[in-house]
């Protein structure tokens, strides 16, 4: 699978592959654009990678919650290039025996990508101006720039 797409992404083809039977839970999250941010409105959105470090990051992510919560299906892919408002950016699936492992490892697997995965955004607003970054913003929850948000147990 590739996790880095310039493609659009297909939930429906993802989630229909998502399905095991020993699962008796499948969470899809879907990361869209939405039209505003800080008080601007959004005309798209631009996303450049590291291709190979952040496949390699987000195959390893999914790995650690696959070990960490016996899922049995983890599934995630980010876009690359402009993306539209109301398109996916990214996805993640999880599917396990219940409903709470499929839930935290789906959280933990797309905290972990937007904070460590080598993937930059920019969103470019209708008034002509853009603006690089925004992906982490744990330190206001950690109080901690260098913590994340699903590096606390009881957060998640």
């Amino acid at each position: 699978m590739d996790y880095i797409t310039n493609k659009d992404l297909d939930l429906v083809g993802l989630l229909q592959k998502a399905h095991h039977p020993a699962a008796g839970a499948v969470v899809l999250f879907s990361g869209d654009v939405r039209d505003n941010n800080v008080g601007k409105t959004v005309d798209f959105l631009e996303y450049e990678a590291h291709t190979s470090m952040a496949s390699k990051m987000i195959e390893s992510i999914l790995n650690d919650a696959k070990n960490r919560w016996r899922l049995n299906i983890a599934v995630a892919q980010h876009r690359t290039g402009k993306v539209g408002i109301m398109e996916a950016a990214v996805v993640v699936i999880t599917a396990s025996a219940h409903r709470a492992e499929a839930y935290a490892a789906n959280r933990y697997i797309i905290d972990r990508i937007k904070h460590e995965a080598p993937i930059w955004k920019c969103e470019f607003f209708t008034d002509g101006t853009k603006e690089w970054g925004g992906n982490c913003n744990c330190h206001k929850d950690t109080g901690d720039v260098n913590k994340h948000i699903y590096e606390f147990e009881d957060i998640l």
